[in-house]
């Protein structure tokens, strides 16, 4: 055993030594269950921060979609607005429609006239009592000009007019329906949700006069509704909401702060950050899986007569943007957990690593052998690229959480836009400190 210099120790420096190491090794035996007391406890706590904030942010973006479609009449009429043109929607329209209209018909009435017409020409009375056997064709025929002119009117753009104009009156029986919190002029009746489709039948009216049949004539002016939503559990329904839309303000707040302090508490926060990423994303799963099963209940819990096939397709335009929501949440969540993988020590994550600057690292030495000279601006970017990447993510994280409701597609652009940012900043770095190799060979 020698000292810095070569020369053997003394005997003092010896006995000083193996006092030193004895020191330690007792530090060292009383300071490790400690620590590894104290790690528990930081890795429990992180944990359960990172589950609470994954319940949040599933809350969180419920309860902004409720606001959405509560308290903005223009997201609400664009969420509906496209069931005016939808096959399944205007069918039901037209049945309804179709029963409406000939529920003002007299059909009797009309007989009666055919055989009072029909007796005052002197036709014979078993002719005029054979026209009374008519009534069930005439209905039948009766149903059918009825439910070509509904058609017709329906797949115009005059039902368009009607079911936007309409659906933006409703919008407060929406309110009322889902929060309770609203006493619009449109009242919540037995759980419903309805929109008054009365002027269509005005049209269709107006549509039979002017094809012949004078009886049309005397169809009054009729308010009937089509249901948009209906279920015997609106009361459950509208606790739950109201209660996240008075949170709807905070929730998402609470859940980037939770997410945040289980990083900052973990013993590990790269290891952490990924912990958050794959928790939030599993809860966008379970959420999107809980939308599907929910619909299936929703309809087969339908009042007697209801057209699965339109409530189906309401219920989809309802919970569009909510869908929407939980998909761009989920590929952010995804996003940072890959992000987080691949700035670890793992082999992939360094070999990706490595073909990413070798790659950039020749097209730059292409454009500087062509005559690009960066001189201050690539050691600028060498000297704070760590501040730079870190003020491209922050950057990015501001546009996603104030981008009014973001979608998958903005969030793969911001995430592309990011990545360029990256690249630009490892092309920019001409600076960069040599390698190990450089170093061997500059100094054998």
């Amino acid at each position: 055993m020698s000292n810095g210099s070569g020369e053997p120790l003394s005997a003092g420096e010896r006995s000083e030594l193996d006092e030193l190491r004895h020191r330690v090794g007792a530090l060292e035996s009383t300071g490790r269950p400690q620590a590894a007391r104290h790690h528990r406890v930081r890795s429990t706590g992180s944990v359960v921060l990172i589950l609470l904030a994954a319940l949040f942010s599933l809350l969180s973006v419920v309860a902004v979609w409720a606001n959405s479609i509560v308290r903005d009449t223009d997201r609400y009429v664009a969420t509906v607005g496209p069931l005016a043109s939808n096959p399944d929607v205007q069918k039901a329209v037209t049945n309804r429609v179709t029963d409406v209209v000939l529920a003002q018909i007299d059909v009797n009435a009309l007989v009666k006239q055919l055989q009072d017409a029909a007796s005052a020409k002197g036709v014979p009375p078993k002719a005029s009592q054979l026209l009374g056997n008519l009534k069930g064709p005439i209905t039948s025929g009766l149903k059918q000009v009825v439910s070509g002119v509904v058609e017709r009117v329906v797949s115009s753009s005059a039902f368009e007019t009607v079911w936007i104009d309409a659906n933006r009156t409703v919008h407060s029986a929406v309110d009322n329906a889902l929060t309770g919190s609203n006493d619009g002029a449109v009242a919540l009746k037995d759980g419903k949700v309805a929109i008054n489709v009365g002027p269509l039948v005005a049209k269709v009216k107006d549509r039979l006069v002017g094809a012949g049949l004078g009886v049309a004539e005397k169809i009054p002016e009729v308010h009937t509704d089509f249901v948009v939503f209906q279920s015997k559990d609106i009361g459950k329904i509208k606790t739950y909401l109201r209660v996240l839309q008075i949170m709807g303000s905070w929730l998402p707040v609470i859940a980037l702060l939770l997410a945040a302090a289980g990083v900052y508490t973990a013993f590990n926060r790269r290891h952490a950050l990924i912990g958050v990423g794959l928790a939030v994303f599993v809860a966008m799963l379970l959420l999107g899986i809980t939308l599907t099963v929910f619909r299936d209940i929703y309809l087969d819990h339908l009042p007697p007569g209801g057209s699965p096939a339109a409530a189906g397709a309401v219920y989809d335009a309802l919970i569009k943007f909510l869908r929407a929501g939980v998909r761009a949440l989920g590929a952010v969540a995804l996003i940072t957990a890959i992000g987080a993988f691949l700035s670890g020590p793992s082999r992939i994550a360094v070999f990706v690593r490595k073909g990413c600057r070798r790659s950039i690292g020749a097209l730059r030495d292409v454009a500087m052998s062509g005559g690009l000279r960066l001189g201050p601006v690539g050691r600028f970017v060498h000297r704070f690229k760590r501040w730079i990447g870190v003020a491209i993510v922050v950057v990015a994280a501001i546009v996603l959480f104030t981008w009014n409701y973001p979608t998958t597609m903005v969030v793969v652009w911001t995430t592309l836009i990011v990545l360029l940012g990256f690249a630009i900043r490892e092309f920019l770095d001409t600076d960069s400190t040599p390698t190990a190799d450089s170093r061997v060979t500059a100094h054998p």
